[in-house]
């Protein structure tokens, strides 16, 4: 049975090879995709759960959800944020809750963290998965949050 990961972010999707960063693009953590998050006019959104299971770790700026079989998602929101310090970034959740997919996890700014010279493209990786397990939706797609990004054999 496959597994879908929902987009956390409204935006457009890119290739994980795109992302201007060889932790990311290098697939050291994993393949996946990542997607560019609309600005939302400055405001606060919300990142999402992509699967539905148990927040296995929670950082400002990054969390994992891990379901019942195992499989782990890791989304990262914006690159180099872990410089921020949590400045920027509202916890919703708790390590070792349990959540669904679409459920709020963390609020932050896009635009905030762009204005501050960082970029805020979200990779979603699908951790020690398998490239070829995984088909994603294709690059230049707008996703909104909830849509689906990818199917995990």
């Amino acid at each position: 049975m496959s597994l879908t990961v929902q987009s956390p972010v409204s935006g457009v999707v890119v290739a994980l090879s795109d992302v201007p960063d060889p932790v990311f693009s290098g697939r050291i953590v994993g393949p996946g995709v990542a997607v560019i998050p609309d600005p939302a006019g400055g405001d606060e959104v919300s990142a999402l759960a992509p699967i539905s299971g148990t927040i296995a770790k929670i950082h400002p700026h990054a969390y994992i959800i891990t379901n019942d079989a195992g499989h782990s998602v890791l989304v990262h929101l914006g690159l180099d944020t872990v410089s921020l310090g949590g400045s920027g970034f509202t916890l919703l959740a708790d390590e070792g809750q349990r959540v669904d997919a679409g459920s709020p996890v963390i609020s932050w700014s896009p635009a905030q963290i762009e204005a501050g010279g960082l970029n805020p493209i979200v990779p979603i990786i699908a951790l020690e998965g398998d490239e070829s397990d995984l088909e994603p939706v294709p690059p230049g797609h707008r996703a909104a949050a909830g849509d689906t990004l990818m199917t995990w054999a």
